[in-house]
């Protein structure tokens, strides 16, 4: 990372508020509005099939009631009973009586109860059914909006500067675009749909109680204003820790990562127990985050079932005194029972929720922060393109800053002609790389214009200006598949006669015959199976097949023995004609026959000319030649 860098992941950055995260991700589920909207009606449907059972069971239990107790009665009319009752001095019994629908000597209608099963058993089979039918929608839906997610996320990678890389760590930006994005899907596959039919069960239920009784419905909603209290704050104390969990979780990824990829280093230096220690310090604040948003989180759960159960004791309470004074059947206050922990129910669900819609909506704010990350600057129209094959280069009052304070390159003017060979030499630091980057817009400049032929490289595509560009880095990448699919990456479109060209040009052939499966020959990402100079000859085929206009060679040639340096010095000089090439080099050995050498100190060019006219002149590159092959006569 660049000194004085920010990095996006870290945990002092600054995490937006839950409500505009949230929106931000439903917003994402508009392009799906057609099955929302069939989401939405199924739960209603379902939702009102299952609130309207124990409703109809109470009827079945007033059957029951009515039948056992008239069965006890001497025949008759329910007047003559309530008489009888009120004689004998049993008020109570005559004032249940009288909100009874009770028929003196006649018992349990069992085919009326049996009816009322087969409707409640029909409706929530029903229920069911829309309820499985919801779910496989909305199963559709989230898939599809992680879907474009993921590609909305790939595609803003593309289109982010090269400076965006450059201050984020590798590991933690590849836990936001997998595990964040992964966790974003179960968290809406495990949140949206219980929520949906949650809310809709509260709305519901709380009509159909006011509905049997608005006296205990009222005492029912007593308990809803306490756990709306409780959840907000105890999820106002958890929302921090959700979001310093993934970040440590993006920290500890970007430190295993550079372990793993610098593993050899580790252990030639002996710093095991360092990483060690780093990663345990790492891994010990992932495990005091997650701890603490769980533990904090969990706590929602227990007490709105505590709200729950004392709801429950104030309602059967109440409507046992409202049966016994004939007010309500004893089928309502069953009903209602059931709806009072059916009513609870779902706020307890949406309390232990919280914390998983909590940990998805932490994970979105860092997906969000990639897709809001300021992007290059979009590419021109090209209308009338002029052709930029010629390869004539030129830097005009070239300026450039990575950070504001510090400048890297200043007025900076350069001209390469077509077919010629312009070696860049200088100390680390002097602005070498910085200039071919600039010259692909990697970076975009702070002052100055480049063109090709003449044109504005501003005023073309990057596409199109990167094809005519090949370039050989000093790290070498290749990846999974075989060598003949990684030389023929730099020109797709190749025939096996053009890539075998390629492969005898860098001198490939020379030792792919000795491999197993020669050109078939599968290697890893990290080149396994080759050695390091073969890499780099691999990559250099790869170049030559893209038959660009202008080569860069970033030290190039510095993974490769001397004979076989030698033989690509050969090779390259027939590949550079009629092509501008630029040449970074340390070792100036390999840059005696360039055309031009320029000398680069602080970002400025110091001297440039060639070989012998540079050394005639005793300046800056007579003292880099003469200290590098005094160095090398003193080592011999």
């Amino acid at each position: 990372m660049r000194p004085g860098a920010v990095n996006p992941g870290a945990p002092d950055a600054k995490a937006k508020s839950f409500g505009p995260s949230l929106k931000q991700l439903l917003r994402r589920l508009a392009p799906e509005r057609m099955y929302v909207g069939a989401i939405v009606g199924l739960a209603i449907v379902s939702v009102t099939l299952n609130t309207l059972g124990p409703y109809i069971l109470g009827k079945a239990t007033n059957l029951v009631f009515d039948g056992v107790i008239g069965g006890r009665l001497a025949s008759g009319t329910k007047e003559e009973a309530i008489q009888h009752a009120r004689a004998a001095g049993d008020n109570t019994f005559a004032d249940m009586l009288g909100a009874m629908d009770v028929t003196p000597g006649v018992g349990v209608d069992f085919g009326a109860v049996g009816r009322i099963l087969i409707l409640v058993l029909l409706l929530y089979v029903g229920a069911s059914v829309f309820s499985w039918l919801q779910s496989f929608l909305l199963n559709i839906v989230i898939n599809r909006t992680v879907k474009r997610l993921r590609s909305d996320v790939e595609d803003k990678i593309h289109r982010l500067p090269l400076r965006y890389f450059d201050s984020t760590p590798r590991g933690d930006l590849l836990s936001r675009v997998t595990n964040d994005v992964d966790n974003v899907s179960q968290s809406l596959q495990q949140t949206m749909s219980q929520l949906l039919v949650s809310v809709f069960s509260v709305i519901g239920i709380l009509v159909i109680m006011i509905w049997i009784s608005p006296l205990l419905a009222l005492i029912a909603l007593l308990t809803v204003p306490a756990a709306i209290v409780v959840t907000a704050q105890i999820a106002k104390r958890s929302k921090p820790h959700f979001v310093n969990q993934w970040k440590y979780t993006g920290m500890v990824n970007a430190q295993v990562e550079e372990a793993f990829t610098g593993h050899e280093v580790v252990t030639a230096f002996g710093r095991n127990r360092e990483v060690g220690e780093e990663f345990d310090k790492r891994n010990n604040d992932l495990y005091e985050s997650s701890f603490r948003a769980q533990f904090i989180s969990g706590l929602i759960m227990p007490a709105i079932m505590f709200l729950g159960n004392v709801n429950f004791v104030l309602v059967a309470l109440v409507g046992g005194l409202r049966v016994a004074t004939g007010n309500l059947s004893l089928g309502e206050v069953q009903a209602f029972i059931q709806y009072s922990r059916q009513f609870s129910q779902p706020l307890t669900q949406i309390g232990a929720m919280a914390n998983v819609l909590q940990s998805g909506v932490a994970s979105a704010e860092r997906i969000f922060e990639i897709l809001d990350a300021e992007e290059q600057s979009p590419d021109p129209v090209m209308e009338n393109s002029r052709p930029v094959d010629r390869g004539r280069v030129e830097f005009e009052a070239v300026s450039f800053r990575y950070e504001p304070e510090t400048p890297v390159i200043e007025r900076l003017s350069l001209v390469a002609e077509p077919g010629h060979v312009v070696a860049i030499v200088g100390p680390t630091g002097a602005g070498k790389t910085t200039l071919v980057n600039l010259l692909l817009r990697f970076y975009e400049l702070d002052a100055g214009t480049i063109t090709i032929d003449g044109v504005d490289i501003t005023t073309i595509t990057r596409d199109h200006l990167r094809s005519r560009i090949g370039m050989v880095l000093q790290d070498t990448w290749l990846f999974k598949g075989t060598i003949r699919e990684n030389i023929a990456y730099g020109n797709p479109n190749a025939s096996e006669a053009d890539i075998l060209d390629a492969a005898r040009a860098a001198y490939v052939d020379r030792f792919v015959h000795a491999l197993p499966h020669g050109y078939d020959t599968i290697i890893d990402e990290e080149g396994s199976g080759v050695s390091a100079g073969e890499k780099q000859l691999i990559t250099i085929a790869r170049a030559f097949l893209a038959k660009p206009s202008i080569l860069v060679l970033d030290e190039a040639t510095s993974s490769v023995d001397t004979r076989t340096e030698a033989l690509v010095q050969h090779a390259t000089a027939a590949l550079r004609r009629d092509r501008t090439s630029f040449v970074i080099a340390h070792r100036l050995s390999t840059i005696r026959d360039a055309d031009l050498i320029v000398v680069m100190e602080a970002g400025r060019i110091v001297e440039h000319g060639t070989h012998e006219r540079l050394l005639e002149e005793r300046g800056a590159y007579y003292r880099l030649y003469n200290a590098q092959f005094a160095a090398a006569a003193a080592d011999a």
